[in-house]
């Protein structure tokens, strides 16, 4: 595999399992020095293990918390070039009518809040490179960001939220001359660990499995590698000149419908 990423240092949130996880294992392998953030410390460990990355026990909604992991990577690194914003829930989501205050405040304390603190900080440590203002930023949106789901308010409205986010920061860096890009992911379904377990559980597996594979034109669910392929292309110097832009890597999910 190319090194595309030798001598960058990368910020991955939720990295513990899923899309963060693979993108981990990426990074890595393209050369970058890796550390991530989540809550689960025994995958955490085994995840360094394999890969030489370095895990930080730390939630993004936790603003309190973020000053000590950037300094810890300062004094680690002494610099960051790659921020992957990944982490996100939608535990507690449900329609309009059916959602819980609190499940709604939880949602968007992680998937919008967090996401925004996790690209402050790493703008400001950005900032702070040794050659000045340089790097990558790199939000995951949701395929739902365009095609909200009716029982996943909370899901589908923050992630259409976040792209706002992803643009606005995108102009703000290119304003102030810095040069620094931000870029949104928007994954359809992908096959993580959490979708095979729920594969394996349903009554029927098989039936369940062509039922998720049916959900995009090309007639399956992506793999984690290839969302992890796309966040090191925006992650590295070939992207130079992307910037404010949403990658939907879906199947052809939002294209269009398939008719009858």
């Amino acid at each position: 595999m190319a090194k595309r990423l030798e001598g960058k240092v990368a910020l991955i949130t939720g990295g513990t399992s899923g899309i963060g996880a693979g993108t981990v294992r990426r990074l890595s392998a393209e050369g970058a020095k890796v550390a991530f953030t989540g809550s689960k410390a025994e995958a955490a460990a085994a995840l360094c293990a394999e890969t030489g990355a370095s895990f930080h026990a730390h939630r993004v909604q936790d603003a309190e918390g973020w000053p000590a992991l950037m300094q810890t990577l300062r004094d680690s690194y002494g610099r960051l070039d790659i921020v992957f914003a990944n982490a996100g829930i939608e535990a507690g989501d449900a329609s309009v009518e059916d959602v819980s205050l609190e499940a709604w405040n939880n949602i968007i304390a992680v998937n919008q809040t967090g996401v925004m603190l996790t690209i402050k900080h790493g703008l400001a440590a950005m900032r702070a490179n040794p050659e000045g203002a340089t790097g990558s930023i790199i939000v995951n949106s949701s395929m739902n960001a365009h095609r909200a789901m009716g029982n996943f308010v909370g899901y589908s409205v923050t992630k259409l939220a976040v792209l706002a986010l992803m643009k606005s920061t995108a102009v703000h860096c290119a304003a102030q001359g810095y040069k620094i890009r931000c870029n949104a992911i928007l994954p359809g379904v992908v096959e993580t660990d959490l979708i095979r377990g729920v594969i394996n559980r349903a009554p029927d597996p098989e039936a369940a499995r062509a039922q998720f594979n049916a959900m995009a034109p090309m007639k399956r669910m992506a793999q984690v590698e290839e969302i992890a392929g796309l966040v090191a292309y925006l992650a590295s110097d070939e992207a130079s000149f992307i910037s404010g832009s949403e990658y939907l890597i879906d199947g052809a999910t939002n294209a269009g419908a398939m008719g009858v």
